[in-house]
């Protein structure tokens, strides 16, 4: 297991960075707020809590919440433009210093693609770098499920899609950011994981984290300090 320093190093030299988005590049979860948008918070927000604490499978816990949810296309749109996600502070300028150092930047989330695209469009990431799930409607816009072959519909996920990256890309230092177990379980085959606490502390990863912070800064500090 690589040290502090190492670990540090890592990110100094990193040719990509993956981000979590829920709780890490924006303030909130986005399943939650969806599920608030439809009038079921409360119930949903409890299902999550367990997600994220690792005590359930992610596509179990993923199909419970939407099945509760039911949201249809334009309940989501309706969310995005009512409500849209809020950047966490620091990011986006931690992303344009690693754009300007010719860091490719990813976003893998347990989200859903239509509000994760919208988060990457502020921050000047492409939408091919963007790894999320996608939500099934039917033609009059109803509920129809979400794509189960996604990986990120599952634990493991981020995991599965960093080694598609590695494959693709060649990449030889790849860091892993976010607040979650499925952001932690993901190094290996991420070089790199740094826990983020800014939004929101899940026990489990700040006790695990060999490398956790609780702002931006702290890692846009590191790139300066070359």
């Amino acid at each position: 297991m690589a040290s502090l320093l190492e670990m540090k190093e890592i990110f100094r030299n990193a040719d990509a960075v993956c981000f979590d988005v829920d709780s890490t590049v924006i303030r909130e979860e986005g399943i939650d707020e969806l599920a608030k948008f439809c009038g079921v918070g409360d119930a949903v927000a409890e299902m999550t809590r367990r997600a994220m604490g690792g005590t359930v499978t992610f596509k179990a816990a993923l199909t419970a919440r939407l099945g509760l949810i039911r949201p249809s296309y334009e309940q989501v749109q309706k969310l995005i433009s009512d409500h849209p996600p809020q950047l966490t502070p620091g990011i986006r300028e931690l992303v344009n210093r690693l754009h300007q150092r010719g860091v490719q930047v990813f976003l893998i989330s347990g989200g859903f693609q239509s509000i994760v695209e919208h988060v990457a469009l502020q921050l000047n990431i492409p939408t091919a770098n963007v790894f999320a799930n996608r939500l099934k409607f039917y033609f009059n816009g109803e509920y129809a499920g979400f794509d189960e072959t996604q990986p990120t519909a599952e634990s493991g996920g981020k995991g599965k899609v960093i080694t598609h990256l590695k494959e693709q890309f060649h990449f030889k230092n790849v860091v892993m950011i976010g607040d979650g177990a499925t952001d932690m379980e993901a190094c290996p085959p991420a070089d790199c994981f740094i826990g983020f606490g800014g939004n929101v502390i899940r026990k489990q990863v700040k006790e695990k984290a060999k490398w956790y912070i609780t702002h931006f800064d702290e890692l846009l500090k590191e790139l300066e300090e070359r």
